[in-house]
């Protein structure tokens, strides 16, 4: 789908004046727009599945202390959206519910007469209905109510109690730094989202990686000389920063939160699905450089290039952030 080479007729020195002319101006325009990132509520466009946005919308307000986009991470971190997920220690469906916490908290969701917990309608309302009736439970514990609820889910609702709060231990704390962070790529931003300062050292990377031919499954190694798909250009770059992305280029949505198109700017990530409407059917990724294009390494038989970003298939963008990379959940496994 990518056609042509947008540097083909270009002299290496004119790519590279192009390339630094799109980072200088965006930027600059950009310079005072840190301080203005708004806080982001409701669920970002095609951020969840189109088959369990509407539950994940509709049950995410089910009480004070959550909202669709902590309920999406919640689920997207227990399962990353598998109805028939099963875990070693038996926990099942898309939220991963264990049969014991099932029998006593499951709920009826969809009004069918059975409690499934392989059924999303079922499972998805009864995650939510947990995590208020924890939210009761600590409701009266200084602190904020949401980061209360979630360290009850992970340590238990007597220990944030007895702590006054996140309880001082680290796995706990991790839980709710993690999808408290994981939560932002689920939000849809009311204001502009912060950018990033990692950008342009991971632009540098992919610059030089210009004219080097795809490879399916490259990851830029001396096995593969120094060759890249889509997802091992944009993960290499980042990691040049420090910041570890998964290897898949739909797992690399979830990185950090979501700019709208004329909110772009440079080392964003800018992604193109079948389904624009579900996320995990993104089947490619760039790094945006500005003025409407993307540094990518497109198929098999072309070269790492410039290219257009507006095309049919284009689902969005992700400002990376390097909390939001560890968040997600590859990166915990790991």
């Amino acid at each position: 789908m990518r056609k042509y080479w947008v540097a083909g007729g270009l002299g290496v020195g004119l790519v590279l004046c192009f390339l630094a002319l799109l980072v200088v101006g965006v930027y600059s325009a950009a310079a005072g727009l840190a301080g203005g990132a708004g806080r982001a509520v409701g669920l970002a466009k095609g951020a969840v599945p189109a088959a369990y946005q509407p539950l994940v919308q509709k049950w995410g307000n089910l009480c004070p202390a959550i909202n669709p986009a902590l309920l999406a991470a919640q689920l997207y971190q227990e399962s990353g959206w598998n109805p028939r997920a099963q875990s070693p220690a038996a926990a099942q469906g898309i939220a991963q519910f264990i049969p014991g916490t099932w029998q006593t908290h499951g709920v009826d969701g969809n009004g069918d007469g059975r409690r499934d917990v392989w059924d999303p309608a079922d499972a998805i309302p009864s995650a939510a209905s947990y995590d208020c009736e924890l939210a009761k439970y600590v409701k009266d514990v200084p602190g904020n109510p949401a980061h209360n609820m979630l360290a009850a889910y992970n340590a238990g609702a007597y220990r944030v109690i007895k702590a006054g709060g996140v309880p001082a231990i680290s796995e706990t704390q991790n839980y709710v730094r993690i999808i408290t962070t994981l939560a932002k790529s689920f939000e849809a931003p009311v204001g502009r989202v912060a950018p990033s300062r990692q950008a342009a050292s991971a632009i540098y990377f992919a610059q030089e990686q210009l004219g080097k031919p795809y490879l399916w499954g490259g990851n830029g190694t001396p096995e593969d000389n120094g060759r890249f798909d889509c997802s091992g250009l944009t993960k290499a770059a980042y990691h040049t920063v420090g910041i570890e992305l998964p290897r898949v280029a739909n797992d690399q949505w979830n990185a950090g939160p979501h700019p709208k198109r004329d909110e772009l700017l440079p080392g964003d990530l800018v992604f193109f699905a079948h389904n624009l409407n579900d996320p995990r059917s993104i089947h490619h990724v760039g790094i945006y450089v500005g003025g409407g294009y993307m540094i990518n390494a497109p198929y098999t038989g072309a070269v790492i290039r410039f290219d257009k970003i507006d095309k049919p298939d284009y689902i969005g963008a992700t400002r990376v952030t390097e909390d939001g990379a560890k968040a997600l959940p590859s990166a915990n496994a790991a």
